[in-house]
């Protein structure tokens, strides 16, 4: 990907209230494994979600993201220093990152300039960390009528991107050495107007929109009206994460 598609500006605020929390002890087995704790970059931090959890084991975390409006909604704290910048840009000296964290986002990215950032910006046996998630499980009927959206709706409005998540990264180039990782999963309890908040913040949708002129999500809820019970009641969900840790073998 040669130039910035920005599909998640127009939801920021929606983005960090209507996205599913990742688990601290992703975080903590992050930094276990990065040479020292010093400093971190959150790239295409989004909302900051990430950032906060890595300020509570680093020094200092660099946050970027190109989208300045995801950057207006970030959650703020004194050890974290937020800037818009594209992914193969980083405001950082040579090898002074310990570790570098992707959260649903190097699927996006141009990989060959944002892997020579990579190997300018991190430290010799420094840590290169991506991640993604696809659909949440709830309960089956409920499961299907998501995927009735994801797969027959808006099918062909997802960009050929996102193809890397739903085959979990297999596909996807990572040029570092690969470390072995434990599972995580991501687990909450949400209303279904939560789940349609989460819905809504989906990229495909602004591309339907745009085509159709009415809101996909709107064909499924009466579904979900009659399948989740009273809509305000809560439902556990589960988004298991796929993860890729790799490491910097080699000094700049």
């Amino acid at each position: 990907m040669s130039s910035f598609k920005d599909r998640f500006s127009n939801h920021a605020s929606a983005y960090r209230l209507y996205r599913p929390l990742y688990p601290a002890a992703l975080f903590e087995h992050l930094a276990s494994l990065a040479p020292t704790r010093e400093c971190a970059w959150d790239c295409a931090t989004g909302n900051g979600q990430s950032a906060i959890h890595l300020s509570k084991f680093f020094i200092q975390i660099y946050a970027t993201d190109a989208s300045r409006q995801q950057i207006t909604h970030a959650i703020q704290k004194p050890n974290i220093m937020y800037s818009v910048s594209p992914a193969h840009s980083a405001p950082l000296p040579d090898n002074s990152v310990d570790l570098v964290t992707v959260a649903q986002a190097i699927h996006w990215f141009d990989t060959d300039r944002f892997y020579r950032e990579i190997r300018r910006v991190l430290k010799k046996d420094g840590i290169l960390a991506a991640w993604a998630y696809h659909l949440p499980t709830i309960e089956p009927e409920i499961d299907a009528i998501v995927q009735t959206l994801y797969f027959d709706i808006l099918g062909r409005f997802w960009e050929k991107e996102i193809s890397h998540i739903l085959s979990e990264y297999r596909e996807l180039q990572f040029p570092f050495t690969i470390l072995p990782s434990p599972s995580f999963s991501m687990i909450t309890s949400w209303s279904l107007y939560q789940l349609i908040g989460y819905l809504q913040t989906w990229s495909a949708l602004d591309l339907y929109r745009e085509r159709h002129g009415n809101d996909p999500v709107e064909r499924i809820v009466p579904k979900l009206l009659s399948t989740w019970g009273r809509p305000s009641s809560s439902k556990r969900m589960t988004w298991p994460i796929i993860l890729t840790i790799g490491k910097n073998l080699h000094a700049r």
